[in-house]
């Protein structure tokens, strides 16, 4: 099980994510995939990331894993990382949804509000794709901070998560690219599993339906005995194709 919810919790972060980071950085690094040998150029998390106009709604996503690498192997493969080459090229799709955050937040009803992810739905219905409709019991978010999130699943155990810190970049009115790190926890085993994971995903409005590129990388956090193995390196990189189409 520990290694099916490794691959899922890979994509839990999906759609889930202000800061600016330099203009060009991150596309820069997207086309450096996969040399990546050090975090991304992204300043601390503060409030919500906030979206173009362009992707309020509700989307139905088809997410198709294209490849994977892991730098730093055979001495150093994640959890779970042999196993998820079963997903190459197999597409999974799922609802999210990105809303006014007066629509989501109670408290910001009234005011001129951006266009932000509904972080507990989008949580769940992805999942819910990867894991199955019984595994997850519930995903919440901090009522007083979006950038924490607990998924509970079946058996005591459940996932943590904190942004930490992110970037965006608006390369052309139609073109978005959004940079998230976030600190995981997995609990409910003998010994939590700690990990740092980053999420760089680079959208494109196309008509009515979005196009992305998105990798995830993961990174060892220092509780880690590897820590200073790979320190700022990324010992998994996962890259995606995704399609979001317009549900009416």
């Amino acid at each position: 099980m520990r290694r099916v919810f490794w691959g899922c919790f890979l994509i839990l972060g999906l759609l889930l994510w202000g800061g600016e980071a330099q203009a060009g950085l991150l596309a820069d690094r997207l086309a450096q995939f996969p040399h990546w040998d050090s975090k991304p150029p992204v300043s601390a998390a503060k409030g919500d990331l906030v979206y173009p106009d362009w992707m309020e709604g509700t989307w139905n996503v088809t997410s198709t894993l294209v490849d994977l690498v892991a730098p730093l192997a055979p001495e150093i493969v994640t959890p779970g990382f042999e196993s998820n080459r079963r997903q190459l090229n197999q597409p999974v799709s799922f609802p999210v949804r990105f809303k006014n955050q007066a629509a989501i937040t109670v408290s910001t009803k009234g005011k001129n509000q951006p266009v932000v992810a509904d972080r507990a739905f989008n949580g769940l219905s992805i999942g819910k794709a990867y894991l199955g409709d019984r595994a997850i019991l519930s995903v919440k978010v901090d009522p007083n901070s979006p950038n924490r999130q607990v998924t509970l699943l079946r058996g005591d155990r459940q996932l943590v998560s904190i942004v930490t810190s992110r970037g965006t970049e608006t390369l052309a009115p139609d073109r978005f690219i959004a940079t998230e790190v976030s600190q995981q926890v997995f609990r409910g085993t003998p010994q939590p599993y700690f990990n740092i994971v980053e999420t760089t995903t680079a959208y494109q409005w196309i008509h009515s339906s979005i196009e992305a590129d998105q990798v995830t990388a993961i990174y060892l956090s220092p509780q880690d005995p590897d820590y200073f193995k790979a320190v700022d390196q990324p010992v998994a990189l996962y890259r995606y194709q995704l399609q979001l189409l317009p549900v009416e």
